[in-house]
């Protein structure tokens, strides 16, 4: 019987896979993107101002480096996406805990919040601006609204799934009711709880051309919007790469958060 090839190898469901294969897995698909990409501009299959070239938006950015400007507006969003996102998740974890935990908590909380999660986000930057002003805790706001809720009802699903015999051992080891959520619910889900936080601070990333949609004077999403006016596309291209990145990165945060902290659940 014939050995077969690595490659063959790793399409056994959930068989892993080396760490050398992951990366090229990953860098051929990158490849064939760009290669794409490539061939729609170079080849003039799409006009310019439609699609611009890898080189004119990796030009772009080089300017836009050279003076200080795309660093700038980069720190201005990541700023807003992050202490958006702390705030909202400081509240949603502990709360969205005792929601899954009691049920009296769900009951009261459930109607409200599955109300609210449907609302669309861009209908409440106006209010926003009219309770807060156009300053930055406008657009931190849009970044929480857009956030909290979705946080709340998946770390209740995931404290829910934590198995009810282990909370009757702990129990009959001592631990008391009050002390549940701590002791018991928090440390069981706390991989799918950084499973969520590692979701949800993607769709943070999302909202915030939302959150500079209206009154900002510095961010990806405000250069971007700017750019548009001006049919200046590489700029629009360099901003969705940029937070691209900012979202890879804090995504590849979370995933090594996840090992440190619960290893267990790797």
């Amino acid at each position: 019987m014939s050995e077969k090839s690595p490659l063959s190898n790793s399409f056994v469901p959930y068989r892993p896979i080396s760490l050398a294969l992951a990366i090229a897995l990953g860098a051929a698909v990158w490849a064939l993107v760009i290669g794409g990409w490539m061939l729609l501009t170079y080849g003039g299959r799409v006009p310019e101002m439609f699609l611009p070239a890898p080189g004119k938006v990796l030009m772009t950015a080089g300017r836009l480096i050279a003076d200080g400007s795309l660093m700038m507006h980069t720190a201005a969003s990541a700023q807003v996406v992050l202490v958006g996102f702390v705030i909202s998740s400081i509240v949603a974890v502990p709360l969205g805990l005792y929601m899954g935990t009691y049920k009296a908590v769900q009951a009261a909380l459930d109607p409200l919040v599955n109300f609210i999660r449907y609302l669309p986000v861009t209908s409440f930057v106006p209010l926003f601006i009219l309770w807060i002003g156009i300053g930055i805790e406008q657009r931190v706001s849009v970044i929480i609204f857009g956030t909290f809720f979705q946080q709340l009802v998946m770390i209740a699903d995931a404290a829910r799934s934590v198995p009810r015999d282990l909370v009757n051992a702990a129990y009959t080891l001592g631990t008391k009711r009050s002390t549940t959520v701590r002791h018991i619910v928090f440390p069981a889900s706390l991989p799918a709880v950084l499973d969520v936080l590692r979701v949800t601070v993607g769709w943070a990333w999302t909202y915030l051309v939302v959150a500079e949609l209206v009154a900002a004077k510095s961010g990806l999403g405000y250069i971007s919007l700017k750019a548009m006016r001006g049919f200046q596309v590489d700029i629009i291209f360099l901003a969705i790469a940029m937070i691209g990145i900012l979202g890879l990165i804090t995504d590849q945060g979370f995933r090594l958060l996840r090992r440190f902290v619960a290893p267990w659940a790797v």
